[in-house]
């Protein structure tokens, strides 16, 4: 009974960090990804706010750490102390602040398996020291996590970073195959990197992804964001459901690796979209590779290296939109309605 009741929490415990993870993404991503492209068109029009709210959404994107930690801090039941002292200790381990020659530098979102370690870290010596601080808790608190988890942190994340370059070495073997392989194999790279803990954006820069690779990796997330969504849209509302590709797929991390059964339709969507990027000779660049339909990154980029007209324009569409949403109903149709082999409800978000 003692056993079965660790275990629970344990897998309970793991859960609210992964959907507080999923949850700062959301809060941290979403703005950029929906204002980031219509702001960049606006700069020629009016210059002072469209760059004002670029440079709000950038930042806000580097404080996906804080927001994380705060998120999963508040799913534990913490109160405001201990949620802001793991909010804090998560971004000092996240890799997104940096210090050096005097200067603190905040850019990027930092890394993500490198914050759910820190994070959870802090958690657990929130629970060790619990109320042993007594009337000093509001004071002592907020520096031992601070300190000791957020400084533990920053020590390990040079060694978590080596899990990012691996799976970056694997990725660039990946590449050498026969486009219709590379094609496919990239597109399941990348939809399994989206929902996990490891950057995709990230890796994709690591190995300098271009070309048709680039363009499946794309066109690999965005069949997997659609399907998603389109799944869970019975459980999870409009709103929620436009998040998954317009925002990103990784607010399903939770979900996912609770269930690793959802993986199998992800995979073949993704897997189907990346041959289609190697068929029409799909491309795209390193910064680019990673996103998905998100911000509409993916299509402008793809868009850069074909010939300018409504041809490509068209074609884009289908890639991006048409072709994704009946794959993302097939999958519904598929692994739902026919097999049985999901529920919708495996796929709820609590927002």
């Amino acid at each position: 009974m003692t056993e079965s009741k660790e275990t629970n929490g344990l897998k309970q415990g793991t859960l609210n960090i992964l959907n507080g993870i999923g949850l700062g993404v959301i809060a941290a991503l979403v703005p950029a990804a929906i204002l980031g492209q219509l702001m960049k068109a606006l700069l020629g029009v009016a210059p002072a706010f469209a760059q004002t709210v670029i440079n709000i959404t950038t930042f806000t994107q580097s404080l996906l750490a804080a927001m994380a930690g705060f998120c999963a801090a508040y799913l534990f039941q913490m109160n405001m102390i201990q949620m802001c002292s793991v909010a804090a200790a998560a971004m000092i381990g996240s890799g997104a602040v940096t210090f050096k020659n005097g200067l603190i530098m905040v850019a990027g979102t930092g890394d993500v398996i490198n914050i759910g370690l820190t994070i959870t870290l802090a958690i657990l010596l929130i629970k060790l020291i619990g109320n042993k601080l007594g009337s000093y808790t509001t004071i002592l608190l907020p520096i031992i996590v601070l300190v000791v988890g957020g400084g533990i942190g920053l020590l390990i994340l040079p060694y978590v970073k080596t899990v990012t370059t691996f799976i970056g070495m694997i990725v660039m073997v990946f590449t050498k195959l026969q486009p219709l392989l590379m094609g496919v194999l990239i597109g399941m790279s990348f939809a399994a990197m989206i929902v996990s803990p490891i950057s995709s954006v990230g890796i994709a820069v690591a190995i300098g992804l271009t070309g048709v690779a680039s363009g499946a990796a794309n066109l690999g997330i965005t069949g997997a964001a659609y399907t998603l969504g389109i799944m869970s849209y019975s459980v999870n509302g409009m709103g929620t459901t436009l998040a998954h590709f317009i925002g990103t797929p990784k607010i399903q991390m939770a979900n996912m690796l609770e269930k690793p059964k959802l993986f199998v339709p992800v995979l073949l969507s993704s897997a189907l979209s990346g041959l289609l990027a190697a068929i029409f000779n799909l491309q795209g660049t390193p910064n680019s590779a990673g996103f998905g339909f998100s911000g509409l990154i993916g299509p402008l980029a793809a868009y850069a290296k074909m010939t300018p007209g409504w041809g490509s324009i068209i074609l884009l569409t289908v890639l991006y939109v048409v072709y994704p949403v009946a794959l993302g109903f097939f999958m519904r149709w598929l692994f739902i309605d026919r097999l049985s082999f999901a529920q919708a409800e495996d796929l709820r978000l609590e927002v």
